[in-house]
């Protein structure tokens, strides 16, 4: 059995297996090179070897299968595999099989970052839903406070290439169930599940195994490890974990905070888990006006209580380090001053009394849920549907009927949508929309949206569903939503808002 890698300076002329040569893997291949060691690829597309240069020694083209027969020949020292690669798939399995150390990009991150600078503190966070918004929040924070503080990890910079380049004073990191499979000695200075939901249990095998890997994030946590008060799952992780001894449990909470907890008192946001005096106080760290420019069309009243949750998890991580601590005024410019990424819950347009939300990275019943759940009832244009990986959407059908006007279909197979809204929302005006070219199924399904919404609704693009079976991601089918959206409202003297601009 190969021996386990405890150094990096072990990988100096070490063999190491690296699947996949998208954008994590490309840096992975990056830092290997600086290390010293000899890198052979494995991609299933033949175009990703072409261009490597110097960086690879060797590679391997073919499908799973083939890579998992080429692994186990291979003799190599490690494995970093990229998030995409299954837990249950024949690569990992054929890893097991030789005894070969298999990484995450974040484990080789960590490790990298604990030799060139371990007073950089890692903040982590992982869940079902909300993490993108969440560490975007919880960047603004700790920049606000005079941190050099970039969002990494699952949000789209690898966090080895942030780690190299070495200008960050503390690392805000997104972290999937993906990830955290394969991640083994990072040891945070805070951390937080969101939230747990079944999701990717094709990938996990099941999800019992899902929740294993999200509890991981808690392991080895310093300061503070953070829980959904309203999911006992996230407590449960906290715990069991094993963390670092005088770490605190967290709770987050949309009621009044208890001691140990942030929450809501009224309209603002109230911290009793940090400060000193919190066994008979609480200190105010922002208000519901702070976030109003995350709400449909701006209005404070129209805001998801997910938005609101997103930013007290965001506060209660970004506490735990000393610079916001010291000063608890940065949460509430951090965030006023956050922008949202693309295609969660941004309002695109409005016109004729009606708002025009893009919500594509709404791509499971959870999330879709969430989003649904701020509006009033009756006032809901929904845009449903695409790949529903395997999940019923029963359950989401029943509990945002109260909300909805009427539901536009999407999707190369609609039954299962379909089925659910008739079951569970019977009378309920739907319209399918036929199967086409990406284009063309958004310019239809906004034109239905149209034609059904009156003014003061809400056509709302959260379709519960992945984008693969019409689109070629999330991001183009809210793209084309949204340039549909602008154009339909054109006509009725409507504008986009003045924050359309995506970060």
């Amino acid at each position: 059995m190969t021996s386990t890698l405890t150094s990096l300076d072990r990988l100096d002329g070490a063999l190491v297996g690296v699947v996949g040569a998208g954008t994590t893997g490309l840096a992975v291949l990056d830092a290997l090179d600086g290390l010293g060691a000899r890198s052979h690829l494995l991609d299933t597309r033949p175009e990703a070897v072409a261009g490597l240069g110097g960086r690879v020694e060797a590679s391997t083209v073919g499908d799973a299968p083939a890579l998992a027969a080429a692994l186990e020949g291979l003799g190599a020292d490690l494995l970093i595999v990229s998030p995409g690669v299954p837990a249950t798939g024949p690569v990992l399995r054929a890893a097991r099989r030789a005894g070969i150390e298999v990484w995450s990009e974040i484990e080789l991150a960590w490790r990298l970052q604990q030799e060139r600078d371990p007073s950089v503190p890692w903040i982590v966070l992982t869940g079902t839903d909300g993490k993108t918004t969440t560490v975007g929040m919880l960047a603004a924070i700790l920049s606000v406070a005079g941190l050099s503080a970039p969002a990494v990890g699952n949000i789209g910079v690898p966090a080895v290439t942030t780690v190299r380049e070495g200008r960050a004073q503390a690392m805000a990191v997104e972290l999937s169930s993906f990830q955290l499979h394969t991640t083994r000695s990072l040891s945070p200075l805070a951390s937080a599940c969101l939230n747990l939901a079944p999701d990717h249990l094709d990938w996990h095998g099941g999800f019992e195994a899902y929740a294993a890997d999200k509890a991981r994030v808690y392991a080895r946590t310093r300061r503070a490890a953070v829980y959904n008060v309203a999911d006992p799952a996230t407590e449960r992780m906290v715990e069991a974990a094993e963390v670092v001894e005088g770490c605190r449990a967290v709770g987050f909470t949309l009621a009044v905070p208890a001691l140990g907890q942030v929450g809501m008192v009224e309209d603002v946001l109230v911290d009793r888990a940090h400060h000193d005096d919190r066994l008979r106080t609480g200190v105010e760290l922002a208000t519901l006006e702070d976030l109003a420019h995350l709400a449909p069309g701006g209005e404070v009243g129209r805001l998801a209580p997910h938005v609101v949750a997103d930013a007290l998890a965001a506060a209660a991580l970004a506490l735990a380090h000393d610079a916001v601590a010291a000063d608890p005024t940065a949460v509430a410019r951090g965030l006023r001053a956050f922008t949202p990424g693309a295609h969660r819950q941004a309002t695109v347009a409005q016109g004729g009394g009606v708002t025009w939300v893009d919500d594509s990275k709404a791509t499971n019943p959870h999330a879709a849920q969430a989003a649904l759940g701020s509006l009033p009832p009756g006032t809901g244009v929904w845009i449903v549907g695409g790949d529903a990986k395997g999940a019923d959407l029963t359950d989401l059908v029943r509990a945002v009927r109260p909300v909805l006007r009427g539901a536009v279909v999407i999707g190369a197979d609609q039954a299962g949508v379909v089925a659910a809204l008739a079951e569970q929302a019977p009378g309920l005006p739907v319209t399918r929309v036929p199967h086409g070219s990406a284009r063309e199924v958004a310019d239809a399904a906004v034109a239905a949206a149209g034609a059904m919404a009156r003014p003061g609704d809400t056509v709302m693009l959260a379709p519960a569903c992945a984008s693969w079976d019409q689109f070629s991601s999330y991001a183009e089918r809210g793209e084309l939503f949204t340039r549909a959206a602008l154009e339909h409202v054109t006509g009725s003297a409507g504008t986009a808002p003045a924050d359309q601009e995506e970060d």
